[in-house]
């Protein structure tokens, strides 16, 4: 049989892609079971075959702004306002996604493709859907918010191309601001997983196909055999699994991350991107998923992946769907005699308490209409909900019932937890507002090895934030870590450490075989690494009586310049994006280049007026060179964008100390405390400035109040005692000192 037109030659050749018609012949199944999947229907042109929406001239009517939905012939338009708040009408070139939704992209000029923020709910009307409705409909967007479908977030060519087609190439031109975007396919073919498929091909052909010699780069095949122990009620894997080519590769887009450089298969997912760990906003303090992180990270929590479970035990890797109805999925390694019975879950049998995945997976809505799965497995744990206001599966089912209702309910079954005080969930929500007594526990959490990579790398980013100097005695293990994952955490985490130890520990990442590290280092040896020694020969200064030539005195270059010429090379395939011109900002400025960080941080703002850390450090560049009326006027418009900025209002009070207008700063960090979530930093700088003012009661007060919310702030504790001492108020003085002593003997500080 041949297949498409390649022949035995083609091995030799460099791989290319060859469609999934090339795939079909020999692989009838997989390509049928694919067939009018979400990955073949990801993306598709807009037809009268593809569109769902309504669009006889149906309207939707968004806090003012009429948009109208219109048919001529086999075209399909939409009017809705424009990035400048006007009426315009676009055509509909491509729709996205089919169930439960089903958004529309429109060209916006440049190469830009926009998802339009009103989506068509695809529902059954019975389930509330054949509909139009807002993805934000509680807040108006209007023109100009970066949420508006015209602006960045809503980019189809930064934010969606690379995981609804095939081996995209963004192709953005930062000099003239415009997308060139190409697909090999434009839905999740077959070789969006496999890599290009011509070797594939071209071995078939020859009859050469064997499993040492597939024509791919890796296998994906993870399913493994599972077994019974004798007597046992979970079955095990018969062979450990070996490698993560398959999980990495659904992760490359089932799972909240940014890219980095070009994919290859077969790399580490953090060879191409960067993971989001467990932190707040994104989950909730036990892991379990609240923003949109889909599921690679809450998988990885998961005894069922440290068990060696890949998912396609559980999915069909090309129709995506479960491979068993119901239990039955959970029943091929969980005896359902034991499991799948009242004396395990203690609800009815067929009712929803008696589903496997509505204790154990509880769905989270997205997008408005979109129910998605948490894939930590974990159990439920009415108790941190308590402590930490995380959610619980009893509780989303029971609504009516509190959670101590429910964490009642299962001590009356005879459930009890060991760890209730100790759960690195209470120390990663107490150490998100700056408790030290958390330090033990996350440093327990992290050197655990029984723990999973995930929660080990996110307890060590929240030491590192909290009490760095507790990072020592571990770090150097961290950083030789087999998993990256965890050699990434250590490596963000030691740059609170003293230069002299940070330059230690990143010279030895600076070769880290995984491209996310090697990142990390380079962001921070570029500040570390005085710029002069990454010069290469022709910027070097004559030395006195001498006029050297790169001709006359060839020079090698710094080890660090292949290393550096790396991070600017792949952050500049990104310069659509605000937070990586930022970033790109602060390796330029610290490797001594204020005019290029400048540009970079100008050009984020342009592409999006309220990215804040952007502001923030432009304001902080130009006071840097003198500019302090830019640096006000920077942070000022800012404000007049997003009066709710606390960061925003907090450099302005900064500035206003620094030339010496007391009351406006005094203003200004009121304005950023009140704004502060959890009282915390904000209040504290705002407290010391109440007192430097004369105002020693006021700080007091205020510093109390941060005390009460958020105890553990050793900071906040000896201004309390500090300023107790000097209103005369002895006890009170002595008494935040055993605060303080106490809090310390807690986090382990001599």
């Amino acid at each position: 049989m041949v297949f498409g037109t390649l022949t035995a030659t083609a091995v030799k050749a460099e791989p290319s892609y060859v469609g999934n018609a090339a795939c079909a012949g020999c692989h009838e199944r997989a390509s049928a079971d694919w067939t009018d999947s979400h990955h073949d229907l990801a993306m598709q042109e807009a037809t009268p075959e593809t569109v769902l929406g309504d669009f006889n001239h149906a309207t939707f009517d968004y806090f003012g702004v009429t948009t109208t939905f219109s048919q001529k012939g086999d075209a399909f338009f939409i009017e809705t306002d424009n990035a400048a708040g006007e009426l315009e009408t676009y055509p509909v070139e491509y729709v996205f996604g089919v169930e439960p939704l089903q958004q529309y992209l429109l060209p916006l000029g440049n190469g830009r493709l926009q998802a339009l923020s009103v989506a068509w709910d695809t529902r059954p009307k019975s389930e509330g859907g054949q509909r139009w409705y807002h993805l934000y409909p509680d807040e108006p967007i209007a023109a100009g918010d970066p949420l508006h479908w015209t602006g960045g977030f809503f980019n189809w060519n930064t934010s969606c191309a690379e995981c609804h087609s095939t081996d995209v190439e963004k192709r953005y031109d930062a000099g003239n601001d415009r997308f060139d975007t190409h697909y090999e396919q434009i839905d999740v073919g077959c070789e969006a997983c496999h890599g290009p498929g011509s070797e594939h091909v071209a071995l078939a052909n020859a009859g050469s196909l064997s499993a040492a010699q597939t024509g791919f780069a890796m296998s994906l095949k993870a399913r493994g055999a599972w077994q019974w122990a004798e007597g046992a009620d979970i079955a095990q894997r018969s062979e450990p699994l070996t490698t993560n080519h398959q999980i990495d590769s659904c992760a490359r887009c089932h799972a909240r991350r940014g890219t980095l450089g070009e994919y290859h298969p077969g790399k580490p997912l953090l060879d191409t991107h960067r993971l989001a760990i467990i932190e707040e906003p994104l989950y909730w303090p036990d892991g379990q998923i609240r923003d949109e992180v889909y599921v690679y990270g809450s998988f990885i929590q998961s005894k069922m992946h440290q068990a060696g479970v890949a998912c396609t035990n559980c999915h069909n890797p090309h129709s995506n769907q479960l491979v068993a109805e119901g239990n039955g999925v959970c029943a091929q390694c969980h005896l359902a005699s034991t499991y799948d019975n009242p004396t395990h879950h203690r609800h009815p049998v067929a009712s929803a308490g008696s589903a496997c995945v509505d204790c154990h997976m509880p769905s989270q809505l997205y997008m408005r209409v979109d129910s998605r799965r948490d894939h930590s497995m974990r159990i439920p744990r009415p108790d941190l909900s308590m402590s930490t206001g995380a959610p619980n599966a009893c509780n989303q089912c029971h609504t009516d019932h509190s959670a101590d209702w429910a964490y009642s309910a299962l001590v009356d079954w005879g459930v009890r937890f060991a760890d209730r005080r100790n759960h690195p969930a209470r120390a990663f929500y107490a150490a998100g507002r700056g408790d030290v007594r958390a330090v033990p526990v996350l440093l327990e959490t992290a050197n655990n090895a029984g723990n999973t990579a995930m929660l080990r790398a996110s307890a060590i980013t929240q030491l590192g934030r909290l009490l760095p100097e507790r990072l020592m005695p571990s770090l150097p293990l961290w950083l030789e870590s087999d998993d990256p994952l965890i050699r990434l955490a250590a490596a963000e985490a030691a740059e609170q450490l003293p230069p002299e130890q940070q330059l230690e520990r990143m010279l030895l990442l600076s070769q880290d075989p995984v491209l996310a590290v090697r990142m990390v280092a380079a962001e921070q040896l570029a500040g570390l690494m005085p710029p002069a020694a990454g010069m290469r020969e022709s910027e070097t200064p004559d030395l006195p009586g001498q006029q050297a030539t790169v001709e006359e005195q060839p020079k090698a270059a710094s080890p660090l310049d292949a290393l550096f010429d790396e991070y600017v090379r792949v952050q500049s395939q990104h310069l659509d994006m605000p937070s990586v011109l930022t970033q790109l900002s602060g390796f330029q400025q610290a490797r001594g280049d204020a005019k290029e960080a400048e540009a970079l941080l100008v050009s984020a703002l342009e592409k999006n007026r309220q990215a804040s850390a952007s502001r923030v450090n432009l304001a902080d560049l130009y006071r840097a060179q003198g500019k302090e009326e830019a640096a006000r006027a920077t942070l000022e418009s800012g404000i007049a964008l997003n009066k709710k900025d606390a960061s925003l209002w907090f450099s302005l009070a900064l500035l206003e100390v620094r030339e010496g207008n007391g009351e406006a700063a005094l203003g200004a960090l009121e304005k950023a405390a009140s704004l502060e979530e959890t009282p915390s930093y904000y209040h504290y700088v705002y407290a010391v400035a109440q007192h430097d003012q004369g105002r020693p009661a006021d700080a007091l007060a205020t510093l109390k109040t941060a005390n009460r919310a958020a105890p553990g702030q050793p900071n906040v504790i000896a201004a309390l005692m500090q300023y107790s001492q000097l209103a005369g108020d002895m006890q009170a003085a002595q008494r935040y000192q055993a605060e303080l002593r106490n809090t310390a003997q807690a986090a382990g500080v001599q």
